[in-house]
């Protein structure tokens, strides 16, 4: 029975260790968005797209008409979602609605869906603002060729105006943008991995190596980990049931 007391405490023991290192690992892909300061200026085309961090806002100024650029890098297992505000011109100088869009696309320039969120309104001429959100499927580690599922690496978000009286082109806006990811770790995992995350070589915040890249390890192991552990606490308990005190009957 002492025998059995040690393997069931070492088993318990394995388990809290498990769980303990899972929340850590899926804050290991994470970026500081304190540690640059936050842009104030958009690119032009995918090739000049401004790099930001997660959680960390940007803010451009430019004309009514322009195509406003920026990219930031999300790993597998994330579920980002994209913001844009754009502050509009003074009323008294615009002449009707304008309807602007939020794109993203994926390190192949492939333009993603949105799961939810308003992508692209249509706001009245005396309006000051408009806002504008995208939320992407969950980051997949691996993906068929053919598909089109969303993959670790570079994403780019495109904002422009897509509807407006030709007098109000030309007109000065600012706009600002920000991408946050809600983390789902291992419930998102799948069996395989990219050799390196998609970024079409273009620059973003990551470095070189990746480093804001998970590795191998995801929450999922955790769940397996601890599966087997507990199926082996089954198994010593059913035999200290099965087996008995062990001790011979006293005759009398």
């Amino acid at each position: 029975m002492r025998r059995t007391r040690l393997l069931t405490s070492m088993l318990l023991g394995s388990v809290a260790s498990l769980v303990a290192l899972a929340g850590p690992a899926v804050a290991d892909g994470g970026t500081d968005a304190d540690a640059k300061k936050a842009p104030a200026q958009a690119g032009t085309s995918f090739r000049t797209a401004t790099p930001i961090a997660q959680e960390q806002k940007a803010t451009a100024s430019g004309s009514t008409g322009d195509y406003l650029y920026w990219s930031f890098p999300a790993d597998a297992g994330q579920r980002p979602t994209v913001k844009a505000t754009v502050e509009l011109p003074e009323a008294a100088a615009r002449h009707g609605a304008q309807t602007w869009r939020l794109d993203v696309y994926d390190g192949l320039r492939r333009r993603q869906s949105c799961q939810y969120g308003m992508q692209a309104r249509t706001v009245a001429a005396d309006a000051a603002r408009v806002d504008l959100a995208c939320t992407l499927r969950t980051v997949r580690a691996w993906s068929e060729p053919w598909a089109n599922d969303p993959l670790p690496g570079t994403y780019y978000v495109r904002l422009t105006v897509t509807g407006l009286s030709d007098t109000d082109l030309g007109l000065p806006v600012s706009a600002s943008v920000e991408a946050a990811s809600k983390e789902f770790g291992g419930a998102a995992a799948v069996d395989g991995k990219l050799s390196v995350p998609l970024t079409a070589g273009a620059s973003t915040v990551s470095s070189d190596d990746h480093d804001w890249a998970s590795g191998w390890w995801t929450s999922r192991w955790v769940w397996s980990g601890g599966g087997a552990v507990l199926a082996a606490l089954a198994g010593i308990g059913g035999y200290a049931l099965t087996r008995g005190s062990g001790r011979r009957p006293v005759q009398a």
